[in-house]
């Protein structure tokens, strides 16, 4: 069996292709240069320092290239790391096609925009379904592509259309669990929440952050998309549903210092954020707890307080006592 990048156990040397997500030029203290790079394959990333690196070296390994790596699985601050023996780029008698090292969402395109189909249906409100229908059909095909992030959560190809859905789905549990939702505004909020990232980053291959999402960011690049299709549809800027759907983009990330120039003031809102939050944190700790043995702890996951999470036991729940499972009285 092939073992893939995050397969490999601690102290084990290996030797194996995988894609160069990032890297990073940077200059030790004793003044050489090295690259701070990060390794990907379908089973997920470990960075790695290659030091000494020459001109051509930092010309040649960039995001988006397919390397042979010979190396060794070691940690360093509790965190997996790879100690680079041999780096070259892939030959093309070698496995080289970068989508061959790139994680994909669990869902086909196609089940994908099935889903987001049915959901702009039950967008009633006539202001928010001409915005996500104008928006959505301008980002198609790099919606259900792209990563939802460079790294932590759905990083990975169709990862932004997949971290959409898994946000929709909750959304349809809650409208049905809670009174006095407005459905048709959450939904449009959550289609339209992450959908400038098909602008603040490249592609599935080597994501990175353009100019754009650098110096604008997600949030700011839709809303201002979504006032440019509302003017081209002709809707007032000062329509109050306007304003709501603009409200629920800017303020999903919650908090100011997390990148909202507002913090929610709708229920929907904070229904946005908070189930935002969990999708994001949730898939976080599934791919942690996915790399390590039960009674065993992930590595200390950065984007939640680089805290490190438990993998129980499996526990039995079967019933042995001859008794109906099923009732409780």
């Amino acid at each position: 069996m092939v073992k893939h990048l995050t397969d490999f156990s601690m102290d084990e040397e290996f030797e194996t292709y995988v894609l160069i997500k990032s890297a990073d030029k940077r200059v030790a203290k004793n003044g050489k240069s090295f690259l701070s790079i990060v390794f990907q394959d379908r089973s997920g990333q470990i960075p790695g320092m290659f030091w000494d690196v020459s001109e051509q070296d930092a010309q040649q390994f960039i995001p988006g290239r397919v390397v042979y790596l010979k190396g060794k699985r070691e940690s360093y601050k509790e965190m997996p790391q790879i100690k680079i023996y041999e780096m070259r780029l892939a030959r093309t008698d070698e496995p080289h096609d970068p989508l061959m090292f790139v994680k994909r969402a669990p869902m086909t395109s196609q089940e994908m925009k099935d889903y987001i189909n049915q959901t702009i249906f039950e967008i009633t409100n006539a202001t928010y379904n001409r915005i996500v229908r104008a928006l959505l059909n301008r980002h198609a095909k790099s919606f259900f592509s792209y990563p939802a992030a460079k790294s932590n959560h759905h990083d990975f190809a169709g990862g932004l259309a997949f971290h959409t859905i898994s946000i929709l789905r909750l959304a349809h549990s809650v409208v049905q669990q809670y009174s006095g939702i407005n459905a048709p505004l959450l939904y449009a909020g959550a289609l339209l929440h992450d959908l400038g990232k098909t602008v603040e980053l490249s592609g599935p291959v080597g994501t990175e952050y353009t100019l754009a999402g650098n110096l604008l960011g997600h949030l700011s690049i839709i809303d201002a998309e979504i006032v440019e299709a509302a003017d081209k549809l002709g809707i007032d800027g000062q329509n109050e549903d306007l304003l709501l759907l603009r409200h629920m983009v800017l303020s999903h990330h919650g908090l100011l210092e997390y990148g909202s120039p507002e913090r929610p003031k709708l229920l929907e809102a904070e229904i946005l954020h908070e189930l935002d939050e969990m999708d994001a944190s949730i898939m976080m700790i599934q791919n942690a707890l996915a790399k390590v043995k039960p009674g065993e702890y992930s590595d200390r996951i950065f984007g939640l307080d680089n805290r490190r999470f438990y993998k129980p036991h499996s526990v039995d729940q079967s019933h042995d006592d001859g008794q109906d499972p099923s009732r409780l009285f």
